[in-house]
């Protein structure tokens, strides 16, 4: 057994008595839903720094902690704060907190974030559905010895994001009259911004927003065979398609804006599956 896979497992061992009802969807909760927890019953808050071996938020603005709870007579496991590969963590634990929602028993995994707008059809405040997502420039969570417990060797990565799941985004966007659009999303190692040259290059790959996380969580989640939703809020527009410099503060005022919406999309989204 490898260190990583101890670590996960000591982990779960140290929450097990913690979890009331095993969650079936797990949610992390990127800039603009901060507040979705509110929304739970019979609320369980597992702090990250009370379990052994387990990555701590650094960042401003993410608290650092599991929250159980019910929402339309389904149960969920938020996480209040992710952690990014940008802080130091080797990528193996950047995706632990997704590993350990799995083993909790979480089966779906809708997965948000903020992100800088790379098609220029977009602007600050757009919510872009994820169909799909570039990988390249950040390290596999799968490198190294594969824990067999949690996924095949070669995991396909054909359909990460799943096809019904997107379809029911758009059939909930126009139901309730939030516009929504489609994109690739693609995952930098940050922490800084891009350069415009750098922008440019990704999107000729096909790239419609980028950001800082995120895309390495959905293939740790396809390689445990979840099912995976992802929405980006697109805070900023990214780096030569603007006029205005690119800051933190930028983004999380852009994100509180939006988060009634997106909180409403969330939430329908969560009671329709």
């Amino acid at each position: 057994m490898t260190k990583h896979e101890k670590e996960l497992y000591n982990a779960y061992d140290s929450v097990e008595s913690k979890i009331k009802t095993k969650p079936s969807i797990a949610l992390v909760l990127g800039s603009g839903l901060g507040d979705f927890a509110d929304c739970l019953e019979d609320k369980t808050i597992i702090e990250y720094k009370d379990i052994p071996g387990f990555p701590v938020s650094t960042v401003s603005g993410h608290d650092g902690k599991y929250i159980l709870g019910k929402l339309y007579d389904k149960q969920i496991i938020a996480m209040k704060g992710r952690v990014h590969f940008y802080e130091g963590y080797p990528i193996e634990k950047v995706v632990m907190p997704i590993r350990l929602m799995k083993l909790m028993g979480a089966k779906t995994l809708i997965v948000t974030n903020a992100a800088g707008g790379i098609n220029k059809s977009f602007n600050p405040g757009t919510l872009m559905v994820i169909n799909d997502h570039i990988t390249s420039f950040v390290p596999s969570p799968l490198i190294g010895t594969n824990i067999e417990s949690l996924g095949t060797r070669f995991p396909d990565m054909s359909n990460v994001y799943d096809e019904d799941y997107i379809k029911l985004l758009h059939d909930i966007s126009s139901e309730c009259g939030i516009e929504v659009k489609d994109g690739v999303y693609l995952q930098t190692t940050g922490p800084n911004y891009e350069t415009p040259a750098e922008i440019k290059m990704f999107g000729a790959l096909g790239a419609d927003a980028v950001g800082m996380s995120t895309a390495c969580e959905a293939m740790a989640a396809k390689h445990m065979d979840m099912r995976i939703a992802g929405v980006s809020c697109i805070t900023n527009m990214a780096a030569g398609l603007s006029a205005t410099k690119l800051n933190h503060e930028e983004v999380k005022k852009t994100a509180d804006m939006i988060s009634d919406k997106f909180t409403k999309l969330i939430k329908e989204f969560i009671k329709r599956i």
